[in-house]
């Protein structure tokens, strides 16, 4: 309840959710000590994939025996989810204390929601200055709070898409603009780029930071993997080729992600041993993101059906997501609630021989789009239903044996998922 009274005021202390400026934060930050230029940073940007990859470093770090510290955005069920130090969630008592610091520190001074929040951030994660800091960059980059560190470690792109095209001009919605948004202000340490959904952008990414001194690793360029059998995959960098279990986690995306992961590993030299790799990647946590729900009381709705969460909400999102259905010979239903500034029939497009579709309302979520709406958006896909409730929309499904169930459009969705099972 404490935590909670905290951040209803943190709400309020900034008429708009989000104003895209670094002014405040360097403000804050500069009452603070400037707790920002006392760590080791690691900056991930990137539209998709970059929890994922956070997860994979994480992981792998963590079997190293390195401790981390660890920012990311949004949470998905509870605030301190944002907030890992030492390898751990900081626990309600100590997060409700740092948070009640820095705010008698901020004096009621004008700033916003994820602004105070990575203040906060930064100034406990000066308090271990030998972790390594792994730093969600959150909407772009250029203007975004995270974007106050001097120097890094390494900056990891992960892949850009369109979207949150809401805050930018009808004549700069293009990814062009996004990627110059989210790479242009790039430190000079280490860059490493993931793989990106189209040459255009690879193109975009590589002129943007043509004068950026960094040292500059792109994936299938300067590190590669390839798939092979009896549940292996080869990578390969100019530091060797390792031949590794699959992840703990689905999904040919994922590969990616964990590719681009020992590449900034490897180039930084962190002394980790292959057994801490694939130990590491076997036991990646990763919420929400092709997440299997193996128990609870969804769960028991669908029986003995798979029951899959994946909180993509954009169209690069929906593209690598169904890479992944379509590997899976089984009929496919969707359940999907989505925020209202998506590209939702974009993101729906991606979708191919679905069984059904069933849209629902995000409880507790004033910017989403209504489950009505939505269906609306949706009329001209067959077999298009809508519920209020997620036990509706579920128990309506005609799922037969061997069906899948995914529920998807949202993190914020996913949230609400886990809670209620």
């Amino acid at each position: 309840m404490k935590l909670q009274k905290i951040l209803s005021r943190f709400l309020k202390l900034h008429p708009k959710e989000i104003d895209l400026s670094l002014d405040r934060i360097k403000i804050l930050c500069d009452k603070l000590g400037n707790p920002q230029n006392k760590i080791k940073a690691i900056s991930v940007v990137g539209t998709n994939g970059k929890h994922s990859t956070i997860n994979a470093i994480f992981s792998i770090l963590k079997e190293a025996k390195i401790k981390c510290n660890v920012y990311t955005s949004p949470h998905i069920q509870r605030i301190n989810e944002r907030f890992i130090f030492n390898n751990q969630e900081l626990e309600n008592e100590k997060l409700a204390n740092l948070f009640e610091e820095v705010e008698k520190i901020n004096n009621n001074q004008q700033i916003t929601f994820f602004e105070i929040l990575s203040a906060c951030y930064f100034y406990k994660a000066a308090q271990y200055p030998e972790n390594i800091n792994l730093i969600e960059a959150g909407l772009f980059h250029r203007f975004d709070a995270t974007n106050i560190l001097k120097k890094n470690l390494a900056s990891v792109v992960t892949s850009i898409s369109k979207d949150h095209l809401d805050w930018l001009p009808k004549n700069e919605q293009t990814i062009e603009k996004i990627v110059f948004e989210k790479t242009s202000s790039l430190l000079n340490s280490n860059i490493i780029v993931s793989k990106q959904n189209s040459i255009n952008t690879i193109e975009c990414i590589k002129k943007t930071i043509s004068k950026n001194l960094s040292k500059k690793l792109f994936f299938n360029e300067d590190f590669s993997y390839s798939t092979g059998e009896n549940g292996f995959f080869y990578y390969e960098d100019k530091f060797g080729g390792l031949k590794l279990p699959l992840p703990n986690i689905l999904g040919q995306f994922q590969l990616e992600n964990i590719s681009t992961a020992l590449a900034t590993l490897r180039l930084l030299d962190f002394d980790i041993k292959d057994d801490n790799i694939k130990n590491g990647i076997a036991n990646i946590e990763s919420v929400a993101r092709l997440q299997e729900i193996k128990s609870g009381k969804l769960k028991d709705l669908v029986k003995n059906n798979l029951l899959l969460l994946d909180g993509s909400h954009n169209e690069d999102g929906a593209r690598v997501l169904n890479e992944y259905l379509q590997t899976l010979d089984c009929e496919k239903h969707v359940v999907i609630g989505m925020m209202a500034n998506k590209d939702h029939e974009k993101y729906i497009s991606y979708f191919k021989n679905i069984s059904s579709i069933t849209t629902i309302d995000i409880p507790g979520q004033p910017n989403s789009i209504s489950g009505k709406d939505l269906k609306e958006k949706f009329r001209k896909i067959s077999n298009v239903q809508y519920k209020e409730s997620i036990e509706q929309a579920i128990k309506s499904v005609p799922l037969k044996e061997n069906d899948l169930l995914i529920i998807t459009g949202s993190l914020y969705l996913a949230g609400e998922i886990l809670n209620i099972n």
